[in-house]
């Protein structure tokens, strides 16, 4: 009878052991909610930061802010009045440039000539949002301010050293030259 017993269960693991594996069925589903409730957040901020820069330009009547189909705002420190020979900067041109950051409080983060002077490939080279936008709207010999809101400068990461998370900065520009690359990939046919 013990023998028996025993033929009977080996036989019922051996054919149960042979079934095939079933996928798991998670304990959790994913409704998408997380990426929803993070895109209002966000949408937030940004209504947050435009607020309270649109505050901080109605309050100053010494500039004339424009407003930028790109999401920041600028006012000319220095406008070039030569408006048939010089150029705005395209892609590819290298542009040398100087720049310091403020805090929207008007406290220096970067003051001037505490960076050194860049030299930028247009559009070819890493450098924050805004001021990648913000260069094509200038001339060369220009000194601009423009106040870029957190999305369009160092965003959540910051710059990883005094720059925050989402904090919206005041940049002032002055645009040096503007030069043409010169392709030496191009043959002489």
């Amino acid at each position: 009878m013990k023998l028996k017993l025993l033929y009977i269960t080996a036989l019922i693991l051996g054919v149960t052991g042979c079934k095939s594996p079933e996928a798991r069925r998670p304990v959790t589903q994913n409704s998408g909610s997380f990426i929803n409730e993070s895109i209002q957040r966000n949408k937030k901020l940004v209504a947050k930061e435009e607020a309270i820069i649109l505050k901080m330009i109605q309050q100053d009547s010494t500039q004339d802010y424009i407003a930028s189909s790109n999401g920041f705002w600028y006012y000319y420190n220095k406008r070039s009045t030569d408006s048939l020979t010089v150029k705005m900067p395209e892609y590819g041109d290298v542009v040398r440039f100087d720049y310091s950051i403020k805090a929207l409080d008007g406290n220096y983060i970067y003051d001037v000539g505490e960076m050194p002077t860049k030299r930028y490939a247009m559009d070819r080279e890493n450098l924050f949002g805004g001021l990648r936008e913000g260069l094509k709207l200038m001339k060369e010999g220009e000194t601009v301010t423009f106040i870029f809101p957190s999305h369009k400068a160092f965003g959540y990461y910051g710059d990883k050293d005094r720059i925050g998370t989402n904090i919206p900065i005041i940049t002032e520009v002055t645009l040096h030259s503007i030069t043409q690359e010169i392709n030496t990939n191009k043959s002489d046919n």
